[in-house]
């Protein structure tokens, strides 16, 4: 045996398959680590993470003190307990990963790889081995497929779950076993649990099978049907097994079987036409709508999603071309013959068939969907929305089938190319010309792969520099028992968009985040986790999806700061060419208004104010109150105190100073979380976070702008403080 020859025997098709399924692993968890180190712009991610984290310590929903304060994107209030509106069947992969070994994305390629190994495995059933290695390759070439599977979004874990039942079902009825069945049936289950209609979807082409071969089975003598009723039986038992878990779950989390959690979080939130609404979005969708954004979103798929865009895509359909060609010299010659059907139950051309039915029903049960309306920011845009940085990710497990046959028809197409050069030309010069062939295409394919695959890269790798930026004072942080407030860029939730701002299930740990909202929510948050140590964490600039709009953050210590009374006085910097300059002190819409006296203006002002139980006031010699009545504007129970000096120029322009301070009075006491919120704004009396004050960046506002507060007794100690 030559040494060639012995090199070939142990380098088959199964071990290189193998090979590339560790390294499709290992490029997911490259890509998961070094593209997404503080997760995507897709926040469903903090979702499944954070149900993981809760699964890992032995709970199905939260109970915070103050859930309102602490509720994550895309939980259910539920009278105070918190659940996720997804299911926790991928939360628990993700889960298992960080349990065995620590870190979270390990989930990721096993996922990845074992998804490899089922595209290489079924692609080998219907084909050869050779031809499902060329599978694998067009998998991890498939930008959808490494982009996708990157991210702790469930769309690859429930390919696996299907692609695992598709595998366990062809080889179930090809050798008639029932520990294969079994298989089957828990893996389809586990999908139905895991996302139920992207279940139905898939195994709607095996079911259709299925009810085939009994029907064969029962008009042709040389079936069994018993049998094949026996092992449909022991794939449905286990499918229904976990369909009737999932039921239970739903009854446990909603308080009925049949309503999922995702419709109590969002009850219009489902498939079909009509007006669908999820959040303050919503929308008419229409036969006409669906139709126009499926089109789109497949043609984003087939020329920017596939392995080498449309190269991938033109493979593919070529090897659909290949099967019909099949398929109608398969039926020519059982007319010829006997006029019977198949002498197995799946034979390679019917496994291929049901493949190719994979088009048709998760293409047309899409288009009852309306989140492939949503993944698009525009029709005519494939570089906004979800869809440009992910890709169609809802129609996932078409990328077994566009393997498949991409496979079929690259390996078929070589085998025809090699014995027409045998054939025609001596073997040193077929294969040189053989060679030649590679040498043009290869090179074609790749610039092809790199000019899809570079984009949607490079707009993650922006939304990845943006995080590191906003994360970095958290992140050299070093907290012990925290309690730190963060902004709210999104509404009333914690994870969006900040998914590595999570919390622990049972609000221990290093820190605890809570929503900065209003100072009756934020003394709620305070008075429940009173022995922490207070951070506010804040940032300016507005927080857009655009990654090219930067912000700039902060995170400073705060002090509930407790007394009978306080005097505070708040110095700004005087800006040129001031034509006026008004204060304001204001509580719950009453306003107290003063003019401040120009002639007496130097680099700087001090406004001086006096902070009581009955309320606030502006004090000083320099002020002449002109809008509001009574002596203070009254306080009552938590609110938020406003400080404001506006200067106006000559030409009209102005700058105001504010100071937001949560105050809480008592019956004796006055409390103030300290300090306040700082900004500085142009042209408007509130800019919010896009005026934020950053004492260190004299860059980010106008010359010679400054602000700077103090905050003392009236007594010689304060009541208290934390």
């Amino acid at each position: 045996m030559s040494p060639a020859s012995g090199f070939r025997d142990h380098v088959t098709p199964a071990r290189v398959a193998a090979l590339l399924a560790v390294l499709t692993g290992a490029v997911v968890f490259l890509v998961a680590n070094d593209l997404f180190p503080y997760h995507s712009n897709n926040h469903d991610e903090g979702v499944y993470l954070q149900q993981a984290e809760m699964l890992l310590n032995g709970q199905l929903s939260l109970s915070p003190a103050v859930p309102d304060a602490v509720r994550p994107w895309f939980f259910v209030d539920d009278g105070g307990r918190l659940y996720p509106k997804y299911t926790p069947v991928p939360a628990a992969m993700f889960a298992t990963a960080k349990a065995l070994t620590g870190e979270f994305r390990v989930a990721l390629a096993v996922v990845a790889a074992g998804n490899a190994v089922l595209a290489y495995s079924l692609t080998a059933e219907a084909y050869d081995r050779r031809t499902g290695v060329v599978a694998v390759l067009a998998l991890l070439g498939a930008p959808l497929f490494l982009l996708t599977s990157s991210v702790f979004l469930p769309y690859a874990p429930t390919a696996l779950l299907n692609w695992t039942f598709a595998l366990a079902y062809v080889r179930a009825v090809r050798e008639r076993s029932a520990r294969y069945a079994a298989l089957a049936g828990v893996a389809v289950g586990l999908a139905f649990f895991a996302r139920p209609y992207t279940a139905v979807l898939f195994a709607a082409p095996f079911i259709a099978h299925a009810f085939l071969t009994l029907y064969r089975a029962g008009t042709r003598d040389e079936w069994d049907i018993r049998e094949w009723v026996r092992l449909d039986a022991v794939i449905a038992a286990g499918g229904l097994a976990f369909v009737g878990l999932s039921l239970s779950y739903n009854a446990a989390m909603t308080g009925s079987a049949l309503l999922f959690p995702y419709e109590a979080f969002a009850p219009l939130d489902g498939l079909g036409f009509g007006h669908r609404k999820i959040l303050s979005h919503d929308l008419r969708y229409t036969p006409a709508v669906a139709l126009r954004a499926n089109a789109w979103v497949l043609w984003y798929f087939a020329t920017r999603w596939a392995v080498a865009g449309p190269i991938g895509t033109l493979l593919a359909a070529a090897g659909v071309a290949r099967l019909l060609t099949s398929l109608r010299h398969s039926r020519r010659s059982r007319r010829e013959t006997s006029g019977g059907t198949p002498d197995t139950p799946l034979s390679d051309l019917e496994l291929r068939t049901v493949l190719a039915g994979l088009f048709v029903t998760v293409v047309a049960g899409n288009v009852l969907f309306w989140g492939n309306y949503n993944v698009l920011a525009t029709f005519d845009d494939p570089t906004d929305g979800l869809i440009s940085h992910f890709g169609p990710f809802y129609h996932f497990d078409l990328l077994l089938p566009l393997s498949a046959f991409a496979a079929s028809a690259a390996v078929g197409g070589w085998r025809r190319l090699r014995s027409a050069a045998a054939n025609r030309f001596p073997t040193r010069y077929a294969k040189l010309s053989l060679l030649l062939v590679l040498v043009v295409t290869l090179p074609a394919v790749g610039v092809a792969e790199r000019s899809v695959i570079d984009g949607p890269v490079e707009r993650n790798a922006a939304h990845t520099e943006k995080y590191e930026r906003a994360y970095a004072p958290v992140e050299n942080a070093e907290f012990e028992n925290a309690l730190v407030f963060v902004p709210t860029p999104y509404g009333d939730w914690l994870n969006h968009p900040f998914q590595s701002i999570r919390n622990d299930p049972d609000f221990g740990g290093e820190a605890v985040y809570a929503l900065d909202r209003s100072a009756s929510g934020d003394f709620a948050v305070v008075d429940a986790y009173s022995n922490r140590t207070l951070y506010r964490y804040a940032y300016q600039g507005e927080w857009t999806p655009d990654p090219s709009e930067q912000v700039d953050p902060k995170l400073e210590r705060l002090r509930v700061r407790e007394a009978a009374a306080f005097d505070g006085v708040t110095r700004v910097g005087v800006i040129r060419a001031v034509e006026s300059v008004t204060v304001r002190v204001e509580s719950d819409g009453t306003v107290h208004e003063y003019a401040v006296d120009r002639e007496r203006l130097g680099d700087e002002l001090a406004v001086e104010w006096e902070l009581t139980p009955r309320g606030v006031r502006a004090t000083g010699d320099n002020l002449t109150r002109v809008v509001g009545d009574g002596e203070f504007v009254p306080v009552d129970g938590s609110e938020n105190v406003a400080v404001t000096v506006t200067m106006i120029q000559r030409g009209g322009a102005s700058i105001t100073y504010r100071e937001d301070v949560s105050v809480r009075t008592g019956d004796e006491t006055v409390e103030v979380i300290w300090p306040p919120e700082r900004s500085v704004c142009n042209l408007v009396m509130d800019c919010g976070s896009e005026g934020t004050y950053l004492p260190d960046r004299p860059e980010t506002r106008v010359d010679g702008a400054s602000i700077n507060s103090t905050l003392r007794t009236k007594e010689a100690e304060a009541v208290g403080g934390r």
